[in-house]
């Protein structure tokens, strides 16, 4: 009866651990892409994305830095090699969380645009869910936070 109590907490326990911890293999290109996101200039107009460029041009160089301290982040996870799921929607909701002071001052068009920037990062690395952190960015920011 002991060996079977056993089995079935090792079973128990090794099934929770994996739950939900997707891991990602960095792909080789991955590095060369960050830099090349991190040096490209942002927020101007992008037809294909039907983004008309950012209104209040003071707001540029603060929103470029931001997502590029994101990019950052990717990159310290990705460096490792093979990361999980929840690794990368930690760095995800980190960045998210330093818009809050100039949330207020985003239109709908940044909100979307930075979401965009997000779903670049996501693409390197394959991550396939933000698990509804960039939705709730979009549309339900939390500022408790």
């Amino acid at each position: 009866m002991k060996k079977f109590t056993f089995l079935i907490s090792i079973i128990f326990l090794t099934t929770f651990n994996s739950c939900g911890q997707n891991k990602i293999n960095t792909p080789n290109t991955a590095m060369s892409k960050f830099e090349e996101f991190i040096s490209k200039e942002k927020f101007l107009p992008d037809s294909k994305i039907f983004y008309p460029g950012i209104g209040d041009e003071k707001l540029k160089p603060i929103l470029t830095e931001l997502i590029n301290e994101s990019a950052k982040d990717f990159q310290n996870v990705a460096i490792k090699g093979i990361a999980s799921d929840n690794e990368y929607q930690n760095a995800i909701e980190k960045g998210l969380k330093r818009f809050s002071k100039i949330y207020l001052e985003l239109d709908t068009e940044n909100r979307e645009r930075i979401c965009t920037y997000y779903e670049e990062l996501m693409d390197i690395v394959g991550l396939e869910s933000s698990e509804g952190l960039l939705n709730e960015f979009m549309y339900d920011f939390d500022f408790s936070e």
